[in-house]
């Protein structure tokens, strides 16, 4: 049975998003892309992969991004865990991106070390 290729939710204008999938396409690895701005992660999706991730979901947002700035650091810092779910459900710019979702793994951001070791 043939594996399933690596889900990659993506925004086509963060050039992070385009460094990692010129990163697949030269190591000739098939992924499914999904834009994260019209389709960002559910809820149901976050708390599969928010620890698979072994991140905390506070890691998981793009602090660097006008949606974060929008709702303020102070904000963010007094809100809750499920909060911070239901704003990363809702604002696929505030999701840290990439993200890259296997069967074992998923990866926030582009590491190249740690897509080398997932990937080969």
């Amino acid at each position: 049975m043939p594996s399933k290729k690596p889900l990659v939710l993506s925004y086509a204008g963060c050039g992070t998003c385009k460094k990692a999938l010129r990163w697949f396409a030269d190591r000739g690895v098939d992924v499914d892309v999904r834009p994260i701005v019209e389709s960002p992660p559910s809820a149901d999706e976050l708390g599969d992969w928010i620890p698979r991730s072994g991140r905390s979901v506070r890691k998981w947002l793009n602090t660097s991004g006008q949606s974060y700035r929008a709702i303020g650091k102070q904000k963010v810092d007094a809100a809750k865990d499920e909060e911070i779910v239901r704003w990363l459900t809702q604002d696929g710019k505030l999701v840290k991106r990439p993200i890259v979702v296997t069967p074992k793994k998923v990866l926030v951001g582009f590491d190249e070390a740690a897509y080398a070791e997932t990937f080969g």
